[in-house]
C-alpha cells in the first residue's frame, strides 16, 4: 500500500520523521510541470451500483488498461460533498491515481456517472453526466479488440466544444482520460481505434437538453485498392463501446488552482552572444578575464614544511658557495703578495 498524507502527518506529530523510502515515494508523486507517465485511473462503485453501471466500469478498465483499478466492493462516496472528497482523495493516493470514476444508480440520479481528477492530492474538478443509452464491448463479440496501451484518436464534431464552457472542459476532461504514456513518436500500427464525440440538442418535455454521443470504431489499415499511393487507407468497424450522456452537474476547479494545473515548461530561449568568448577551429571555447592588479608582494600563501627545507638547502648552498670564493680569493691575494715582495720563485 502506498503511503498517503495521514500517514506522513501522523509520524510527524508523533515526532518521527518519515522514512526515506517514504519521502522518496512522496517526491515522485508530487505534481511534476512535465508528467513523464500516464494518468492512472481509480474506478469505484457507489453505495447502489446497478449491473449496467458496473458494466460501464469493466469497460472503461478494459480501455484504459494496464492504467486503470476497479476496486470490487462498494464505496459511500458522494463526490460532490466534502466528506465524500476527503475519501475519493484518501483512496486515489493509496491506489496512486490521479483519475476516477464513480458510478451509482438511485431514483434521483439513475445511471449516473461522476468523472473527476486530481491535482497535488487534491480534487481538481467533477463532471457528473447520467447515461441514457450505452453498448458494451460483449454486444460487439466479433469486433477486434485494441491493443494494450495503444493510443485512440478523438474526434469531437460539433461548435459547441469550443463555444460553451462546460463543455470545452468536459472535452479536456475527456482527453485527459484517455491520455497514454507520453511518447515522441507514433507508430500508424498503433492507432487501431477512435473515439467520436457528438454534441446534439434533444428535445424531452417541451425542453431542450444536451446530449454527447460517443461512439467507437475499430481501425484498420489496408492498401490503397487503387495502389495511388503508399500510404495505408484507413476502414472503421463499430467495435464498441457506445453511449449516449447527458450533463447533469459540474464543480471547475478555481482559476489559481487552475492555472497551477495548467502550468507548462517555459520555452528555451535563443542563444545570446557572450561577452569576451569565442570558438576557435577546434570548437575549443576560448575566454578572455578582466582581472584587477594584483600586489604579489603582499599576498600571502601557505607555508609548508617542506618549503622550509628547500629554502634551508639553498641558504647552505649559497653560503658554501660564497666561502668557495673567499677562499679563492684569499690564495690569490697571498700569491700576489708574495710576488710583490719577491719571495716568489722565478722561472
Amino acid at each position: 500500500m502506498a503511503p498517503t498524507g495521514d500517514h506522513v502527518a501522523k509520524r510527524l506529530v508523533s515526532g518521527k520523521q518519515p522514512k526515506g523510502r517514504v519521502r522518496r515515494y512522496l517526491r515522485s508523486t508530487e505534481a511534476q510541470v512535465v508528467e513523464k507517465r500516464a494518468r492512472n485511473l481509480l474506478l469505484l462503485r457507489g453505495t447502489r451500483c446497478s449491473n449496467p453501471m458496473t458494466t460501464v466500469l469493466r469497460d472503461l478498465r478494459s480501455m484504459r488498461a494496464p492504467h486503470a483499478k476497479l476496486l470490487q466492493k462498494n464505496n459511500d462516496v458522494r463526490a460532490f460533498q466534502d466528506e465524500g472528497a476527503d475519501s475519493i482523495q484518501f483512496l486515489c493516493t493509496k491506489n496512486d491515481c490521479s483519475c476516477f470514476c464513480v458510478a451509482s444508480n438511485n431514483k434521483k440520479r439513475p445511471n449516473n456517472l461522476v468523472l473527476g481528477r486530481t491535482y497535488d492530492r487534491r480534487v481538481l474538478d467533477l463532471v457528473e453526466l447520467g447515461v441514457t443509452y450505452y453498448k458494451s464491448l460483449a454486444d460487439y463479440a466479433s469486433a477486434p479488440k485494441k491493443r494494450p496501451e495503444s493510443k485512440p484518436l478523438m474526434h469531437f464534431a460539433g461548435d459547441s466544444w469550443h463555444s460553451v464552457p462546460t463543455l470545452r472542459r468536459l472535452q479536456n476532461r475527456l482527453v485527459d482520460l484517455y491520455r497514454g504514456d507520453p511518447v515522441d513518436e507514433l507508430v500508424l500500427k498503433s492507432l487501431d481505434h477512435v473515439i467520436s464525440f457528438v454534441v446534439g440538442v434533444a428535445n424531452e418535455g417541451g425542453e431542450e437538453r444536451t446530449t454527447v454521443h460517443m461512439r467507437t470504431h475499430f481501425c484498420k489499415l489496408k492498401k490503397h485498392p487503387d495502389n495511388a499511393t503508399d500510404v495505408p487507407v484507413p476502414y472503421l468497424r463499430p467495435c464498441g463501446p457506445d453511449a449516449d450522456f447527458r450533463i447533469r452537474r459540474t464543480q471547475l476547479a478555481a482559476p489559481d488552482v487552475w492555472r497551477a494545473a495548467l502550468k507548462q515548461p517555459k520555452l528555451a530561449r535563443k542563444a545570446t552572444k557572450k561577452k569576451n568568448q569565442k570558438t576557435n577551429l577546434f570548437g575549443e571555447t576560448v575566454g578572455r578575464l578582466h582581472v584587477e592588479k594584483q600586489d604579489i608582494d603582499k599576498m600571502g600563501g601557505k607555508k609548508s614544511k617542506a618549503l622550509k627545507v628547500a629554502h634551508r638547502a639553498e641558504k647552505y648552498e649559497e653560503k658554501m658557495l660564497s666561502e668557495a670564493e673567499l677562499e679563492k680569493e684569499k690564495k690569490d691575494d697571498g700569491v700576489d703578495f708574495e710576488r710583490t715582495m719577491g719571495f716568489a720563485e722565478v722561472e
